[in-house]
């Protein structure tokens, strides 16, 4: 028991500047759920059960399209498909005494940062994870109903400004990988490019927007994994 309150309190300290920085993202994307239709209530319930950026802000925008369910889960699934290949990769350092239960509400608050800060842990508790979800998860969750709340009662020219802010937080997470990496750099800008032609292109553009992510996502991954694929370090070594 003592480990375990031990590792939870661990957990919530290491959480504090992720909660913070969750704050201010998952404000913006309140706006956008606001823009989408969504009453403060639903934003907040839709950020407590999908912690992602990405996959809520194609969430918002498909609601806004009023695609199908199927197309809506679609998306979600394919968007957020990499907190599989986290929790498993997380799953290695549980004890075999770990039960299943812990396994499962661990991995359900998967998010890009809980896992770096959980697989970073040489002694590793799912209760370290839990203290960290306890502070970010409800920090991401009230942050979005605010900012739903605040583009309620904000001017039209602030609540347009506040919008915009969600795309300099992708860019500021897309950009500095892409400048050390090419072939990132041209992935990147083959999406953006491909993107913007699914939008004006006749009959593509027909295709709802959770449905064209979909197609965009899987193309595009599934080309650039076939004509540059990534070489392990074995072996290149061997080969060497």
């Amino acid at each position: 028991m003592k480990d375990n309150v031990h590792f939870y309190v661990k957990g919530l300290k290491d959480g504090i500047p992720v909660a913070a920085g969750y704050f201010a993202v998952a404000f913006s994307l309140g706006i956008v759920a606001r823009n989408s239709g969504l009453s403060a209530f639903q934003g907040f319930l839709a950020s407590l059960l999908n912690t992602a950026s990405a996959g809520e802000y194609s969430l918002f925008a498909s609601i806004r399209e009023g695609v199908t369910y199927a197309e809506l889960a679609l998306s979600i699934f394919i968007i957020n498909i990499r907190y599989f290949l986290m929790s498993c990769s997380l799953s290695q350092k549980f004890l075999p005494s770990v039960s299943v239960i812990h396994r499962f509400f661990t991995g359900f608050g998967i998010t890009d940062e809980i896992f770096a800060l959980s697989v970073s842990q040489k002694n590793f508790s799912p209760f370290y994870t839990y203290g960290v979800i306890s502070l970010t998860v409800p920090s991401w969750s009230v942050a979005t109903a605010l900012g739903v709340c605040a583009g309620t009662v904000l001017p039209v020219r602030i609540v347009s400004a506040l919008s915009v802010a969600l795309f300099g937080m992708f860019l500021a997470i897309v950009i500095p990988p892409a400048k050390k990496d090419r072939v990132l750099a041209l992935c990147v800008f083959s999406s953006f490019l491909l993107s913007y032609l699914c939008g004006v292109l006749p009959y593509i553009r027909n295709i709802g927007a959770g449905m064209r992510t979909v197609i965009l996502t899987v193309t595009v991954s599934a080309v650039m994994a076939l004509v540059k694929p990534l070489r392990n370090e074995e072996n290149t070594q061997d080969e060497k």
